[in-house]
């Protein structure tokens, strides 16, 4: 009898829930609609004679967002699961503005802040304000840095991470999950339509669009020395002709390969998410990015 019951329950709930892709769809696939054929082509384009696809990259898996969340221009294999490394971080950062201690609070670095992985630029026994443990997160990527930031809010490493699979969850991001607050742990997972949403919802946080802005950030520790940080994102260095790089994140584990998610803008101010996952060697996550939103500012119309 439970059996039969249960059937029909689920029987009932297939009539009215929608598929969980649409559950946390940020908009239709839209994609060849808006990007293919003269009719879709934008206003400073009408001299192209014919459409062209999108550009097939290297990318194990990549994805465009218009900038409203409304429109995918393009997606590949974004039915894939990975390790998503260091992207991780802009998760850490949203959850970690939910619980700021306030920026001019100080925090000194623990022996268990201390990570291998990545540049070390903090050491044991620093004490940085938590403004610049925020930077230093997102500008230089620095592992200690975001454990740190993550540990200055007084949450626990469990809390914490429960935290962001909340938030996570909360933002409709149903194929992410977080182990760990840096992105060490490749059980940090997730596919590239919710890489896109991640990174749109983190980059429209002022905080957080100003910090990946930046191509280097420069501090003093308490203890007076003088940290000078280079952005792990190239394409700050690179803004030349009508496409603008606005800002990203970087992410690299040997399991996930070369990753990055950023936001671009065009002479006209329209502005796309581009997300590449497992994009080969460190710069062709930053050529393939780019390539992509070029091809959306040239051949899309939204």
């Amino acid at each position: 009898m439970l059996n039969i019951i249960a059937n029909f329950i689920a029987i009932i709930l297939s009539f009215w829930m929608p598929p969980l892709d649409a559950v946390y769809a940020s908009g239709p696939w839209r994609g060849a609609e808006a990007c293919l054929g003269a009719n879709h082509l934008p206003a400073n384009a009408e001299r192209l004679a014919v459409s062209k696809p999108a550009p097939d990259v290297a990318a194990k898996s990549a994805a465009v967002l218009s900038d409203d969340g409304h429109l995918w221009l393009n997606i590949k294999e974004d039915k894939r699961r990975q390790p998503i490394a260091s992207i991780t971080k802009l998760m850490t950062a949203l959850v970690f503005l939910d619980h700021n201690p306030g920026w001019e609070k100080s925090y000194t670095i623990k022996r268990e802040d201390l990570v291998d992985g990545g540049k070390v630029n903090l050491f044991l026994g620093e004490t940085i304000l938590v403004k610049d443990l925020f930077n230093a997160t997102l500008v230089a990527s620095d592992n200690g840095a975001t454990l740190a930031l993550a540990r200055s809010t007084n949450l626990s490493d469990s809390e914490f991470v429960a935290a962001m699979n909340d938030k996570a969850h909360s933002l409709g991001l149903m194929q992410t999950e977080f182990s760990d607050p840096i992105g060490l742990n490749n059980d940090n997972l997730s596919n590239v339509k919710d890489v896109a949403r991640l990174g749109q919802i983190a980059f429209d946080r002022a905080d957080i669009a100003a910090a990946v802005a930046l191509s280097d950030y420069s501090f003093t520790t308490a203890q007076g020395q003088l940290k000078n940080l280079e952005s792990t994102d190239w394409l700050l260095a690179g803004n030349v002709g009508e496409i603008e790089a606005l800002g990203g994140k970087t992410g690299y584990t040997e399991q996930a390969g070369y990753c990055f998610v950023g936001r671009f803008r065009d002479s006209q101010g329209r502005s796309v998410i581009v997300a590449v996952l497992d994009a080969g060697t460190k710069n062709d996550r930053f050529r393939q990015a780019r390539l992509l939103a070029t091809w959306s500012f040239t051949y899309c119309q939204w």
